[in-house]
C-alpha cells in the first residue's frame, strides 16, 4: 500500500467507531489525571495552572482501562434516548435536565512517527484556520493530538494547549496501531504501549502546552483486551466516538456537515480530523455544523465537561 492509500486507510479508521465488545475493537461504521507523571501514571493538572482536574472513568474489570464513547446518562437520570422522547426518568424536571443538548467535537491531530520526511517536503499536517475558526465561533473543543504532531508543530501545540478554550488529549505518539489488524498500520508492542502514550505526553509538555487532560484515543479507534490492560498503569481513560463526521478525504464539506448533523444526539461525541492534507474540508464543514446545531439548541462542550455530566 502506497504511503497516501495507507494515510486514508488509517483516516477513515479513526472516522468510525470502535466496538468495545469485540476481539479487536475495530471501527465498524455506525456510532487519577490530566499530564502522566515519570512514571506513566496520569496525575491531576496544577491547581495554580487552571481548572479542577478533569474528570476519569473508574477501570474496568481487572483494572483495565475504561472506554468512553458518549454521554448516556444525565444528573437527572435519563438516557439522551429518553431525552429526545420527552420522557425523562421520575419528573419533567429531570426530563429536562436529561434533554440537556450538548455535544463534543473532537479533532484528530494525526502524524505517525515516519512522516517527517513528507512534512520536510510541504505537507501540511496541520489545520491552523481550523483552529482560529473555532475560535472565532466560540466552539470549545478536544483535539485528541500525537507527540510527534506536536514536534512538528510545537508552537501551535502550545497555542492550542494554553487556550482555555480547547484542551489537549493523547492519541499516541506514533499513530502506530495498538491493536491488529488495523488499517495496516504498523503495530506498536504491548510491552511499549504505555511508553508511547507516556511519550506523547512528554511532548505536549516540551511544547509548552498547558491544558492537557487524561484522555487517550487509540489509532485507527483499534483495540482489544490486551491493549486496554496494557495501559492500564497510565491511569488513562479511553475516548472513542458515536458521530462519525466522514471528513477523512472527503471532498465535499456538505456531505461530511449532513453526515455530523444527522448523527447527533444530546450527549453525542463527534469525530473529525485537524490534518490539512488528509481532511481539506473539515473547516468549512465546520462553519456550516456549528450553527446549525446552535439553531437546535445545542451547546459545544469540551469532552472533560461532557464526561463531568
Amino acid at each position: 500500500m502506497t504511503a497516501l492509500g495507507l494515510l486514508g486507510a488509517v483516516l477513515v479508521g479513526c472516522g468510525r467507531e470502535a466496538v468495545e465488545t469485540a476481539p479487536v475493537a475495530r471501527a465498524e461504521k455506525t456510532t487519577g489525571t490530566a499530564a502522566p507523571a515519570a512514571h506513566g501514571t496520569a496525575t491531576p493538572p496544577d491547581p495554580a495552572r487552571g481548572p479542577a482536574a478533569p474528570p476519569t472513568m473508574a477501570p474496568g474489570p481487572g483494572g483495565r482501562t475504561p472506554v468512553y464513547t458518549h454521554r448516556t446518562r444525565t444528573a437527572g437520570g435519563a438516557t439522551a434516548k429518553d431525552a429526545e422522547k420527552g420522557a425523562g426518568k421520575g419528573s419533567q424536571k429531570a426530563a429536562e435536565k436529561a434533554a440537556e443538548k450538548v455535544v463534543a467535537l473532537t479533532f484528530d491531530a494525526d502524524m505517525t512517527a515516519d512522516q517527517g520526511p513528507r512534512a520536510a517536503q510541504g505537507e501540511r499536517f496541520d489545520n491552523p484556520q481550523l483552529i482560529e475558526t473555532l475560535r472565532r465561533l466560540g466552539v470549545d473543543a478536544t483535539v485528541f493530538m500525537t507527540g510527534r504532531w506536536a514536534e512538528e508543530y510545537p508552537d501551535q501545540a502550545k497555542s492550542i494547549g494554553g487556550d482555555p478554550r480547547f484542551e489537549i488529549a493523547n492519541h499516541s505518539y506514533s499513530h502506530y496501531a495498538f491493536a491488529s489488524p488495523c488499517y495496516g498500520l504498523p503495530t506498536v508492542a504491548g510491552p511499549d504501549m504505555a511508553e508511547d502514550v507516556q511519550r506523547a505526553f512528554t511532548s505536549f509538555r516540551d511544547a509548552g502546552a498547558v491544558n492537557v487532560v487524561p484522555y487517550f484515543r487509540f489509532p485507527g479507534g483499534c483495540y482489544d483486551d490486551a491493549a486496554l490492560r496494557a495501559l492500564a498503569p497510565t491511569g488513562v481513560t479511553a475516548v472513542q466516538w458515536d458521530v462519525v463526521s466522514g471528513d477523512a478525504f472527503a471532498k465535499d464539506p456538505d456531505a461530511v456537515a449532513e453526515q455530523v448533523l444527522d448523527g447527533v444526539r444530546p450527549g453525542s461525541l463527534v469525530v473529525m480530523h485537524c490534518t490539512r492534507s488528509a481532511a481539506p474540508v473539515t473547516e468549512e464543514a465546520v462553519r456550516r455544523i456549528v450553527p446549525e446545531l446552535r439553531a437546535r439548541g445545542y451547546r459545544f462542550v469540551k469532552v472533560s465537561e461532557l464526561m463531568r455530566g
